[in-house]
């Protein structure tokens, strides 16, 4: 009985080490084939969830992979804490041992966000102004220049996706000083590219956070090799 039990104690400590060999190897493949297909600058934080991970290996099908690439730069555009979400991945293990440069890795739904830092903001806006980011909004606090004098001015800014980008336009807008300026909005008005995201993924929304802009996207039936 002895005997029986240490055999089993084992036999469970043996499967729960490939386990976690296994899922090391696996995490390792999708991030270097994310890495060429999306032309990544470094291979991304690959987890894949769930607990036993062989028996999502031996059905060649992984529930929830999260992917976390960091920071990165597109269109010229710095952004960070860009992740994704890959739900239904589909490879067989299989082909992953056998032909890993050739096993067509596919999700059948990716959801990601990235976040526009509020410095990159402030960085893309008329000179002048200077962008706040809250839970709240965004405002606007500065000056901007009109008949050669300089008038202060504050707004609230409306976010809207629009022409591949992130476009700013100002709701409410309140000038100091006394002077009138016809039309306002033209001097605070911008708009910042987005460029292609990782994963085929596209824009379905975009919210303030203390962080700054965070843009949620989403792509279906997404290829992960070649």
């Amino acid at each position: 009985m002895r005997k029986l039990l240490a055999f089993l104690i084992l036999l469970f400590v043996l499967v729960a080490i490939l386990d976690r060999v296994a899922v090391a190897g696996v995490e390792k493949e999708i991030a270097t084939q994310a890495t060429a297909r999306y032309d990544l600058a470094a291979p991304p934080q690959v987890t894949i969830e769930g607990i036993p991970f062989l028996t999502q290996a031996v059905a060649g099908r992984y529930d929830e992979v999260k992917v976390d690439m960091g920071a990165m730069t597109l269109a010229g555009i710095r952004m960070s804490d860009v992740d994704a979400t890959l739900y239904g991945v589909t490879a067989p293990l299989s082909d992953l041992v056998l032909r890993a440069d050739q096993v067509d890795i596919r999700a059948e739904r990716v959801v990601g966000s990235v976040v526009l830092p509020e410095e990159v903001l402030n960085q893309r806006a008329p000179q002048g102004i200077k962008i706040q980011v809250s839970d709240a909004g965004l405002d606007v606090d500065g000056e901007i220049t009109f008949l050669g004098q300089k008038v202060p001015v504050k707004a609230r800014m409306k976010i809207d996706l629009a022409e591949g980008g992130i476009r700013f336009t100002p709701e409410k807008v309140t000038l100091g000083g006394g002077i009138t300026v016809p039309d306002p909005e033209r001097f605070i008005t911008y708009r910042i590219p987005l460029g292609k995201l990782p994963f085929n993924l596209k824009v379905t929304g975009v919210e303030p956070t203390a962080e700054g802009l965070r843009i949620t996207a989403e792509a279906a039936d997404v290829p992960l090799r070649g």
